[in-house]
């Protein structure tokens, strides 16, 4: 007999599970706001012309890194070890989409704190399944 045994987890799992789910969630929601032509041009000038100028590639890294998250976490959530792989892969995407705005000194403030943001979370939820994976709380 081969079974496998998770131990019972610590309530801050289920707290940084769902805080970490419900940050991803956002991020797809602003993904997809960026998507929308009409929320777009109600956007500042200084936002939309952010937008607009992106590399395609930009975009594709932004869209994995965002579903990568949510899904990610959707995993921490039911207890799989995989999550881990994908919060690198959502890293990697966060990484790759933040490359066109480096040469960017006049972005908005909100622009830079959203692109950090999602990159200090992303490297907290890589530690955090790694640390949850050692404690034998995901398999």
């Amino acid at each position: 007999m081969n079974e496998k045994i998770i131990s019972r987890v610590h309530w801050s799992f289920w707290v940084i599970s769902i805080v970490g789910l419900i940050f991803n969630i956002m991020g797809c929601l602003n993904y997809i706001s960026q998507m929308n032509a009409e929320m777009v041009a109600s956007m500042p000038d200084s936002v939309r012309a952010i937008i607009e100028s992106r590399p395609v590639w930009s975009t594709v890294a932004f869209a994995i890194a965002v579903s990568g998250g949510a899904l990610g976490a959707i995993l921490l959530l039911i207890r799989k070890s995989v999550a881990y792989y994908l919060f690198i892969t959502s890293l990697v995407g966060a990484v790759v989409a933040q490359i066109p705005l480096l040469g960017l000194t006049d972005s908005p403030a909100g622009v830079l704190i959203g692109g950090l943001s999602q990159l200090i979370v992303t490297v907290f939820l890589i530690w955090y399944s790694k640390w949850a994976k050692r404690k034998g709380w995901i398999s």
